[in-house]
């Protein structure tokens, strides 16, 4: 059932809310906590929209449309098991919960490791855990899982997120900043963990084809420290901000679905327009206090949504294309991975060596509630 919506402003006082932390853009930043390391993880098997379409025979002009326009080239993904007849077959709720579990261990352990050895530490330097998700429901979490399945120190401290979707990488990032923040010199680690291969139903509508066109599954993790001094490095993290749009609650939601005995993603077609409506807001949200302007953010790490998502938050916030090319990149090559999606952004904008000391970025995720949230970091 569609979202009752408003006007997107509708709701969204911001003079209501409480004031954002202003934080003194000088060195007495140098104990806020900066990322030391990325890893990232996908499944071994990937597919292009044109093999997904044979896999499951979809012959509907207009789901083909979704899926061949929908700006990515490739995914990964854990497809039901095939059947002798060739074809693809169906999974229950609980072997879909199976699947959360199995391939979100498998890639939030590639993840983290791969974290770790880019911030040259190990398993026994883990102090704090972080494990997000929202395509599964399981207890013990994550985190419990992934400490046992590590061999990590059993008195780390943790803290699993469950079911704050696409945003939900930020929010965690947020709780383990401010926690290397508090335990100087010791390493915090956040893992979004997302096997959105485990949320799929296949029942022929349009509701579920947008929803089965555009997530693919991954894992990202950082590992974050606070009272370093060097300059050089990842970014610390100088402040967050989060804008709530209380009239677009259910517009994107996973929730049970009693039509087809599953849990199920739903996607308001107006979410682009939402999120685009209100990003302008939460970015000055951000900056207040800050003492920089919009021009003074060199790098934009933005949750890559979907293609409709990406252009309205282009066009609101005067973005250009390249400032966006990670974002588009990560769509293009992995589909809409939920929480993790902006780590996979952060790696590129790494790896590609265009960042130098002392210069500001925004990172941006935005999902239900439906919420923007937003983190100010500078390199």
């Amino acid at each position: 059932m569609p979202a009752a919506f408003t006007h997107p402003g509708a709701g969204m006082n911001p003079q209501a809310a409480p004031p954002s932390t202003t934080v003194a853009i000088d060195e007495s930043t140098a104990g806020l906590a900066r990322i030391t390391g990325i890893g990232t993880a996908i499944p071994a098997t990937a597919y292009t929209q044109q093999e997904l379409l044979d896999e499951f025979q979809i012959t509907d002009p207009r789901v083909r449309s979704v899926f061949l326009n929908s700006a990515i080239d490739r995914r990964g993904l854990v497809l039901p098991p095939r059947l002798p007849d060739g074809s693809r077959g169906a999974e229950s709720q609980g072997d879909l919960l199976r699947k959360h579990t199995t391939q979100g261990i498998s890639m939030g352990t590639e993840a983290i490791a791969a974290c770790l050895k880019d911030a040259g530490a190990t398993l026994a330097d883990v102090r704090y855990l972080c494990c997000v998700t929202t395509t599964g429901f399981l207890t013990p979490g994550f985190s419990a899982l992934l400490i046992r399945e590590l061999g990590i120190d059993r008195h780390c401290s943790r803290l699993d997120v469950v079911g704050m979707g696409c945003n939900a990488g930020l929010n965690g990032l947020t709780a383990v900043a401010t926690w290397a923040q508090a335990h100087p010199g010791q390493l915090a680690v956040l893992a979004c963990i997302e096997a959105c291969s485990a949320a799929y139903v296949f029942d022929g509508t349009m509701r579920t084809s947008v929803v089965n066109s555009l997530f693919g599954d991954g894992a990202a993790a950082v590992a974050l420290r606070s009272c370093e001094t060097s300059r050089d490095g990842g970014p610390r993290l100088l402040k967050f901000s989060s804008c709530i749009v209380p009239d677009a609650l259910g517009a994107m939601r996973y929730d049970w679905d009693d039509a087809v005995g599953r849990f199920s993603f739903y996607l308001d077609p107006e979410v682009p327009y939402v999120v685009g409506a209100h990003a302008e807001i939460a970015l000055d949200r951000l900056l207040t206090g800050t003492g920089l302007r919009r021009s003074d953010i060199r790098h934009w790490v933005v949750h890559s949504g979907g293609k409709k998502v990406i252009d309205s938050v282009r066009l609101n916030l005067t973005l250009s294309r390249d400032d966006l090319r990670h974002t588009t990149g990560v769509l293009r090559d992995h589909g809409n991975m939920s929480s993790g999606s902006f780590l996979f952004s952060l790696e590129r904008l790494r790896d590609e060596g265009r960042v130098n000391p002392g210069e500001h970025g925004v990172l941006m995720t935005m999902g239900p509630g439906s919420t923007i949230e937003m983190a100010l970091a500078r390199w």
